[in-house]
């Protein structure tokens, strides 16, 4: 007769730091290293955009040259982290390279074309926002088209850098500890507060980015990707900003259209944006329904 063996006991240390099911640290202390090696990686780093930017003659408060320094710092931290921390690769975050990712980025931000375009229209109906003039009408055209492709390469940089951090390491290290709908809601909240620290930020505008986080998180857990995430990211603040006039989560970009926003701030977000008003609920649920459309096929098997 086989004799079972009990199961060996785990010792306080090894149930404290150590994941019961895989050798490797628990969630939380892999979010909590990866903040630090972010933090580390973010001095040398720091100094050399920014003395590259004094080299240069930029001024080191160009929007440009801080979302460079991250993508170097978040991008750097997260592969080592993923790699050293999680054993696991960086495309297992969902960064497959294939032709969908491209239809993804592509549909991502031809939805928010959709979404701002709505609350642009609303707010114009609704005589909460007068439209004034497009900018071609008072600029040289050279002039509209280098600060229009400058602001889009800053978004494309902003889409990769926080989707990475926020739907890509924390949301899926956190449900990787836990579960998904914690992973969802906590690195959300996070995604909200970290934007405190914007010009104009508010409690509300923290609830508003925390809307705006599940909203996009919609999008990873709809394809498993973040391709999708990715492009509603770089949508939203391209056509926000730039196309339909919008502050930016209280950062006032280059606008393509010059508009006057006079509507009650509760519904507007006033000087902060949509993200900040209760109009960007509808817009939120616009969009959950055009990704559900979009990854309909991919579930239906």
């Amino acid at each position: 007769m086989t004799e079972t063996q009990p199961p060996s006991k785990r010792s306080p240390l090894a149930a404290i730091f150590l994941s019961a099911n895989e050798s490797r640290l628990r969630a939380g202390w892999r979010l909590l290293l990866q903040t630090v090696l972010m933090f580390i990686l973010g001095i040398p780093i720091g100094i050399a955009v920014f003395a590259s930017a004094a080299a240069l003659g930029l001024r080191l408060d160009n929007l440009l040259l801080s979302q460079i320094g991250e993508l170097l710092i978040f991008t750097s931290s997260i592969f080592l982290a993923r790699r050293l921390l999680d054993k696991r690769s960086i495309s297992s975050l969902g960064l497959t390279l294939n032709i969908q990712m491209l239809w993804d980025i592509l549909t991502g931000i031809g939805i928010t074309f959709v979404m701002m375009g709505t609350i642009f229209t609303a707010m114009l109906l609704l005589g909460w926002s007068k439209f004034e003039s497009f900018a071609w009408q008072t600029e040289s055209t050279l002039n509209v088209i280098t600060n229009a492709l400058t602001f889009l390469v800053i978004f494309i940089l902003v889409g990769w850098n926080e989707e990475l951090l926020s739907r890509g390491y924390h949301l899926q290290t956190i449900a990787s500890g836990s579960n998904l709908l914690w992973g969802v809601v906590l690195s959300s909240t996070v995604f909200g507060l970290l934007h405190l620290g914007n010009p104009n930020a508010t409690p509300i505008s923290a609830a508003g980015i925390f809307f705006a986080g599940i909203f996009i998180a919609y999008g990873y857990i709809r394809t498993k990707q973040l391709w999708l995430s990715i492009g509603l990211h770089i949508g939203w603040n391209f056509f926000e900003g730039v196309v339909f006039g919008f502050p930016v989560s209280g950062l006032d970009i280059y606008p393509l259209t010059h508009i006057t926003v006079t509507g009650p701030e509760l519904w507007t977000g006033g000087a902060f944006g949509p993200e900040a008003g209760l109009i960007v609920l509808p817009a939120l649920a616009l969009g959950a329904a055009l990704i559900y459309l979009y990854t309909r096929p991919r579930h239906s098997s």
